[in-house]
């Protein structure tokens, strides 16, 4: 593995633990995403492998074989792209990506080749010149990741590279991040709370709650087969479903469903496009609210769980609010995870 991480855990000097001892492997090339809410530790893992955080004792992080716990970050050779991309508004396009070459006291001749390189790899060439105070939002973000690049790190960290911007701009940059961070070739470790971010961009989505990884792996296999309640929560959107199961039955206020397997002692969840209208089914539900979204309908429905479960209907008109509607679910889509304690 080109990048280790053993036994990494974080507690303040308050006592807090901001993160629980946790274990991660990173291969050559790859593009991990830390995904999680606020709070969760995905920043403060982040920060101890860029070294601006000390994790506790009995840590181990490696590097190609290289023990680097205790390496100072000027020495880590790790690129850092912030959410603010900390650009100097004072320098050209050339001189922001140019910086950390002086500092590194390369020749003129070298640093010019260099920033040729990246500017050409960012497609830049029609900004170069140009003031950062000059270029959009996702001009900038290019100029940070050249700038980050540049000094050929041996590992890209960035840290809500999206954050920044607006919502019309941010799904197009993503496509175009995913694009660049492989066109690099480089081993990147991006930190998101934005699940179709992470999705889209890496190669494997390391989700966390609470201080530690609570589950790895493709977005693919996090999506289709999540371990817990948080995970298909927050990848997905999830909702419970059903008032109760014994055996292999589910029971709603209306009907019942019968699943493919037992599930005792496990909950039911559902996602609403596996949620569909369907006058023939003798599941019924009834319409509490109906959102238009351009290329479909968002409906609450009421009956089907304790809370409100939605679908989505692709299709020229919607039932009424008050409506009694039919609905299908395939059993094969519910999600059935283990039943989690609740909090007393």
């Amino acid at each position: 593995m080109t990048l280790s991480l053993t036994n990494t855990a974080k507690t303040y000097a308050d006592g807090t633990r901001a993160l629980r001892s946790t274990n991660l492997d990173v291969a050559q090339g790859e593009i991990i995403s830390l995904l999680g809410p606020s709070g969760c530790g995905k920043s403060t893992l982040l920060r101890i492998i860029a070294g601006l955080e000390t994790p506790d004792e009995g840590a181990k992080l490696l590097f190609n074989g290289e023990d680097f716990t205790q390496i100072p970050v000027e020495k880590r050779k790790v690129g850092m792209v912030f959410q603010s991309y900390a650009l100097f508004p004072n320098m050209s396009v050339r001189g922001n990506i140019g910086y950390g070459l002086k500092m590194q006291k390369l020749s003129k001749t070298e640093i010019n080749t260099r920033v040729d390189e990246v500017i050409e790899l960012c497609r830049l060439e029609p900004y170069a010149t140009r003031s950062i105070t000059a270029l959009s939002g996702g001009q900038r973000q290019r100029v940070a990741l050249a700038r980050a690049f540049a000094p050929r790190p041996r590992l890209l960290l960035l840290d809500e590279p999206l954050s920044a911007l607006d919502a019309a701009l941010r799904g197009q940059l993503r496509d175009e991040l995913a694009q660049l961070l492989r066109s690099f070739g480089i081993t990147a470790i991006f930190v998101t709370h934005d699940q179709d971010e992470a999705m889209a961009i890496a190669d494997r989505v390391a989700v966390m709650s609470h201080g530690e990884i609570t589950q790895i792996g493709t977005p693919e296999a996090l999506y289709r087969a999540p371990k817990s309640e948080f995970v298909a929560r927050f990848i997905g959107a999830a909702m419970p479903l059903g008032r109760h199961i014994q055996a292999d039955t589910m029971y709603f206020e209306t009907s019942t469903l019968k699943l493919p397997a037992p599930a005792a002692g496990k909950t039911a969840f559902v996602r609403a496009e596996d949620v569909r209208l369907d006058d023939n089914s003798p599941l019924r539900a009834k319409v509490m609210s109906v959102t238009f979204l351009g290329t479909h309908y968002r409906i609450a429905l009421e009956g089907l769980a304790p809370d409100p479960v939605f679908a989505l209907h692709s299709a020229l008109s919607a039932p009424k609010v008050g409506d009694t509607v039919g609905v299908a679910i395939d059993p094969a889509a519910i999600l059935m995870l283990p039943a989690e304690k609740k909090a007393a």
